[in-house]
């Protein structure tokens, strides 16, 4: 297995099991998530949606066969990510704009490795062929 491809697996793996607990989260709207949209302005009820579109980003990301539901979950936790970072310092509350960027730094590693390793299987397949 190349180093790139464990790169892949190790940034993926990490992102998708640091975006769990959000995930589910989101789902369960314990009163400090509740407390925190609130902050922002934004209505408790989006909370069970992006719950559901995370836990599937989640699985597509954990499932990278599948390609354009892969695409989709990227550019989904993009604006996510990006998004939760923007609503944070528009509502004054700086202290929740790092860790969306740190996620998004994990999320575009996975996403340019993958495509690194993408592209080396791809002309190994052309040298077996």
């Amino acid at each position: 297995m190349s180093k790139q491809r464990i790169a892949f697996i190790t940034t993926t793996a990490v992102f998708t099991l640091a975006m769990l607990p959000g995930a589910v989260m989101d789902l369960t709207q314990p009163e400090m998530v509740v407390r925190v949209m609130e902050t922002l302005g934004m209505p408790v009820y989006v909370l069970t949606l992006v719950g559901i579109w995370k836990l599937l980003g989640l699985v597509a990301l954990a499932r990278p066969r599948f390609r354009r539901i892969n695409e989709w979950a990227y550019a989904g936790f993009f604006f996510d990510l990006t998004g939760a970072a923007f609503l944070h310092g528009a509502a004054g509350d700086t202290a929740g704009v790092p860790v969306p960027l740190i996620m998004l730094v994990l999320l575009v590693a996975s996403y340019v490795l993958r495509g690194r390793v993408d592209r080396a299987t791809s002309v190994g397949d052309e040298r077996m062929g």
